[in-house]
C-alpha cells in the first residue's frame, strides 16, 4: 500500500495549488485524477487565454447561501498574489475590462508554471486513475486503479457538473454525501438561455447580433444587474451579461433587458424632431440598434410614426419598452455549455478559514465542488487559488 501525508483528488486549478502549497510546507502529496491531461478547464478557459482572476475580488462577486464563507480564503490569497506567481514564471500578460487578467499567449503558461511548481516540490502527479472506494479509520483509505493509497489528509478538488466533455462528474458531491456533508441543489451556471416556438424563431433572425444591454430579472428586483454585451444565437441569447445573470436565473424566471442602456430617449427625440422631423421612428432607432432587431421590434412599437408627430406618450411607451424588454427563456444550454455549477457542497459544513469538513477531520473541499460561484471574469479561477491554498496552508501544520 501506497502511503502519502496528502492526496489530492482533482488536478485542477484548486487541486495543483493546494498541492503545491501542501508541499511547499513540507507534505508528501499525491494528485490523482481521472483525465489524461491535467487541468484541462484552464486549458479551455478564456478562448485559450486563461481569464487568471480579477482585480476587483470581493464577496459580492460570488454566489453562496452564505455570502460571507469566501471572504477568508480570498483574503489569504488574493489576486495579486496570484500575479506574482505569474510574473514570476516570466508569463505575459495584460489586463481587459472589468479588471479582467488574462495570459498575453496561452493558457498553457499558466498549466506548466503550476505542473513546474509541482515539480519542484516533489508533488507526485498520477493521471488517468479511477477512485473506486475511499474509507476512513484513523486514515483514509483509498482504492484505486493503480493500488491501495493511505492518506491522512484526503483532498476533493473535482470540480463539479460542468462541460461534462472534459470529465466533470458528480464524484466530489457523493464524496460529501458519503461523510454526511450536506450538497446544496446545484443548477447550470454562466450558461446561454434557449427559447422554444415562436421567440425561437424570432431570435434565430438576429443570430450573430451583438448589442451593449442592461440585463436583470424582471421579477427579482433584488437581483443583481449586469452591463455587458448580449448576443443573439440560433438557440437563444448568449454574451457575457447572459452569462452572468443566468447564474441567479430560476425556471419560470423572465429577462429584463434595457437595450439601450447608454442613450437619453427624450434629448434623441428632440434633436431629430430638429434635424430630421420627417424621418421615421423606424429610422432614429436603426441609427442606434441593428436593423433587423429594429425590424423585430416593429411587432410591438409603431415604427411608421414620423418624429415630428411623437407625442410625450408614445415616447415613453417606446422608451418604456426599449429599456425593460421583458422575455422568458425555456431553459438553458445546461451542463454541456455552463461554464460552473451553482451550489454544492454546503458550506456550513466546512470551516471558512481552512476548508476542512467540520465533522470529518483530514478531510476537505475545495474549488468549484463547494457551494461558492464567482461571476464572469476571473473570480472562480480566483476561488480556486484561494481556497486550494487555504486548506493547503492547513494541511502543512499536520
Amino acid at each position: 500500500m501506497k502511503r502519502y501525508k496528502v492526496v489530492v483528488i482533482g488536478a485542477g486549478a484548486a487541486g495543483l495549488m493546494c498541492a503545491i502549497t501542501a508541499a511547499q510546507h513540507g507534505q508528501s502529496v499525491l494528485v490523482l485524477d481521472k483525465s489524461a491531461k491535467a487541468a484541462e478547464k484552464i486549458r479551455i478557459s478564456g478562448g485559450g487565454k486563461c481569464n487568471f482572476t480579477n482585480l476587483d475580488v470581493t464577496a459580492n462577486n460570488y454566489i453562496s447561501q452564505n455570502k460571507h464563507f469566501c471572504k477568508s480564503a480570498l483574503a489569504g490569497f488574493n489576486p495579486w498574489d496570484f500575479i506574482d506567481w505569474v510574473a514570476q514564471a516570466g508569463i505575459e500578460y495584460h489586463e481587459r475590462e472589468h479588471g479582467q487578467m488574462f495570459c498575453n499567449h496561452s493558457a498553457q503558461d499558466i498549466i506548466q508554471m503550476l505542473l513546474d511548481k509541482c515539480d519542484s516540490y516533489g508533488v507526485n502527479i498520477e493521471l488517468g486513475v479511477n477512485v473506486e472506494n475511499i474509507s476512513k479509520d484513523d486514515d483514509f483509505f483509498l482504492q484505486t486503479s493503480i493500488g491501495d493509497i493511505q492518506t491522512k489528509a484526503l483532498v476533493i478538488a473535482t470540480g463539479a457538473l460542468s462541460i461534462p466533455k472534459i470529465g466533470a462528474t458528480n464524484f466530489g458531491f457523493n464524496v460529501g454525501k458519503q461523510f454526511g456533508l450536506n450538497v446544496v441543489k446545484t443548477r447550470p451556471g454562466l450558461v446561454p438561455f434557449t427559447f422554444t416556438g415562436k421567440d425561437k424563431d424570432d431570435l434565430k433572425a438576429l443570430a450573430g447580433i451583438a448589442l451593449p444591454v442592461l440585463v436583470s430579472l424582471h421579477e427579482k428586483k433584488d437581483a443583481p444587474h449586469f452591463k455587458e454585451a448580449m448576443l443573439f444565437t440560433h438557440r437563444g441569447l448568449s454574451g457575457p451579461a447572459i452569462l452572468q445573470i443566468s447564474s441567479y436565473w430560476l425556471p419560470g424566471d423572465s429577462l429584463s433587458i434595457n437595450l439601450i442602456p447608454d442613450w437619453h430617449v427624450e434629448d434623441v427625440v428632440a434633436q431629430y424632431k430638429i434635424e430630421h422631423p420627417q424621418a421615421l421612428l423606424s429610422t432614429l432607432l436603426s441609427s442606434y440598434l441593428p436593423k433587423r432587431l429594429v425590424n423585430l421590434l416593429g411587432k410591438h412599437i409603431d415604427m411608421q410614426k414620423k418624429i415630428k408627430s411623437l407625442s410625450d406618450k408614445d415616447i415613453k411607451y417606446f422608451k418604456d419598452f426599449l429599456q425593460s424588454w421583458v422575455i422568458k427563456p425555456s431553459s438553458t444550454e445546461g451542463y454541456r455549455t455552463a461554464e460552473v455549477t451553482v451550489g454544492g457542497i454546503d458550506t456550513a459544513d466546512l470551516d471558512s478559514k481552512t476548508m476542512q469538513a467540520k465533522h470529518t477531520e483530514g478531510l476537505y473541499f475545495i474549488g468549484e465542488v463547494v457551494d461558492v460561484t464567482g461571476h464572469l471574469g476571473g473570480f472562480n479561477f480566483q476561488w480556486a487559488w484561494s481556497s486550494g491554498f487555504a486548506a493547503g496552508i492547513d494541511i502543512g501544520k499536520l
